[in-house]
């Protein structure tokens, strides 16, 4: 028993590390890129779910509206997201990110990923599917969480 919660003490810990160093990567990336952290949050978020309605990436991002507003005219004024009007109600919008830009953000984490790469060599198959379902039930731990704390 002690041995078990002394493990999962440094499983926190060192998800604490490396929330911090990640925060560090994109705050250094956004500097490059003269782009805030929450601005580099939108276009992870419409990369990876595709184009979004502005409600559908305000969510997503856990972001009030009025916020993503601002987030959005800035994003567009520099030339990283498109606002394409859709269908036969002109009101209506999708938000996705303009592709070139994209590539940019990309090569910024290359080297991140390839680091990544190197260390997941160090694993077998079946460690990788263990640490992939920790990850992804972690993210849903805190998600359930979020929704807590939203209903409170």
């Amino acid at each position: 028993m002690r041995h078990r919660r002394r493990t999962g003490n440094e499983i926190k810990a060192a998800l604490r590390d490396l929330r911090i160093q990640l925060a560090l990567l994109n705050h250094q990336v956004g500097g490059r890129l003269a782009l805030k952290d929450v601005d580099l949050d939108c276009l992870d978020v419409l990369a990876r779910s595709g184009p979004l309605t502005p409600s559908a990436l305000a969510r997503q991002a856990g972001l009030h509206p009025a916020t993503l507003t601002g987030i959005l005219d800035r994003l567009e004024r520099a030339g990283w997201i498109a606002r394409d009007r859709t269908g036969a109600d002109r009101r209506s919008v999708t938000i996705r990110v303009l592709p070139d830009r994209g590539m940019e953000v990309f090569r910024l984490y290359q080297p991140m990923m390839g680091a990544m790469d190197d260390v997941l060599t160090d694993y077998t198959d079946t460690e990788l599917d263990l640490i992939a379902t920790f990850l992804r039930r972690s993210a849903e731990a805190c998600e359930r969480v979020l929704g807590r704390s939203a209903q409170e």
